[in-house]
C-alpha cells in the first residue's frame, strides 16, 4: 500500500503544481492521461523485470535460430523483420518528459526527440541482431516512424552498431500506417524466419483495427507462433492494445478516454 500511496501523491503533487497557471479543469484534462503512464514509464526505465523480459525475447529469438535445420540456415536470402520503437530502440526518455512536462504526445516534440538521434537499445537487441547477421541473416527496420525521420533514424542505428543500417533496409511510413505491403515487399525477394514487435500489428495484417475480443482470437489462433515466428517485447506505455481500449476513437477527450478506461476494468464479480 505504500507504494501505492507514495505515487498517488506524486501525481496530486504534479497536478497541484501546474494548476497555478491553468484552471483545474484545464489541469486535468491536460494531465490526467499522461499521468496515467507514470508507472508504466518508471517501470521501462527502472524495474529489472524489464530487463528481464528483454532479454528472455531476444534469448528465445536466438534458441530460433539456432534450432533451425541446417538446409534452410544454408539457404539465401532469409531475413528479420523487426520494428524499433520499444522493440528495438528505447524512447522512454521522451515519454518522461512529456509527464514532466504534462504535455501530451504530440508530433513536433517526437520529432525533436528523434532528430536527436538519441535513443538507446532495448536490452539485449544490439547483441542479438549483430548475432543475426553473422548468421547471414538480413535484417529490415519497418516502422511507422515517418519517412522524414530516415536519416535522423539511421543516425541512431549507426551510433548503436546496429546490422545492416543503410537506407535500403529501412522501410519507413510514408502514407499507409499498415505494414503489410512493406512486409509483403520484402517477402518477394526474401524468405522471412521471424517478425519482431512491440506491438500486435508489426506481425500481421490479421490484427489491425480489431476490437479487444477479436485481438483475443487472433492472438490464441497463432498462439503456437509466438515464441518462434513472432517475438514480442514488452510495451505497456503505449500501442495498439490502448487505441483498441478506445474504440479506435481518435478525438475523444481526455476525461472521455478515462471514463473508457475505467468502464474496462473487470472486477470482482458480484
Amino acid at each position: 500500500m505504500k507504494k501505492y500511496f507514495l505515487v498517488t501523491t506524486i501525481c496530486f503533487a504534479a497536478l497541484a503544481a501546474s494548476s497555478q497557471n491553468q484552471s483545474p479543469k484545464q489541469t486535468v484534462a491536460l494531465n490526467s492521461i499522461e499521468e496515467l503512464k507514470l508507472l508504466s514509464t518508471l517501470w521501462q526505465q527502472d524495474a529489472a523485470e524489464y530487463r528481464a523480459l528483454c532479454y528472455q525475447a531476444f534469448n528465445t529469438a536466438t534458441m530460433h535460430i539456432d534450432a533451425m535445420p541446417k538446409k534452410m540456415r544454408k539457404k539465401q536470402h532469409l531475413a528479420i523483420i523487426t520494428d524499433l520503437d520499444e522493440t528495438i530502440l528505447d524512447n522512454s526518455p521522451n515519454e518522461a518528459q512529456l509527464i514532466k512536462d504534462g504535455k501530451s504526445w504530440n508530433y513536433p516534440s517526437w520529432k525533436q526527440w528523434t532528430d536527436l538521434s538519441a535513443a538507446t537499445a532495448v536490452p539485449g537487441a544490439v547483441e542479438f541482431l549483430q548475432y543475426a547477421k553473422r548468421k547471414d541473416i538480413n535484417i529490415f527496420y519497418i516502422s511507422n516512424r515517418s519517412v522524414n525521420e530516415v536519416a535522423s533514424t539511421l543516425i541512431n542505428l549507426q551510433k548503436l552498431n546496429l546490422p545492416d543500417a543503410d537506407t535500403s533496409h529501412m522501410l519507413f511510413m510514408s502514407n499507409d500506417a499498415s505494414k503489410e505491403s512493406r512486409r509483403q515487399a520484402v517477402m518477394k525477394t526474401y524468405t522471412v524466419i521471424m517478425l519482431m514487435g512491440d506491438n500486435l500489428n508489426d506481425f500481421a495484417n490479421v490484427f489491425e483495427g480489431k476490437n479487444i475480443a477479436d485481438r483475443f482470437t487472433e492472438t490464441d489462433n497463432a498462439k503456437d507462433d509466438w515464441g518462434k515466428k513472432f517475438i514480442v517485447l514488452p510495451n505497456t506505455t503505449y500501442g495498439e492494445w490502448e487505441n483498441a481500449l478506445y474504440n479506435y476513437k481518435f478525438n475523444l477527450t481526455p476525461e472521455q478516454k478515462i471514463n473508457l478506461l475505467r468502464s474496462s476494468l473487470q472486477g470482482i464479480p458480484q
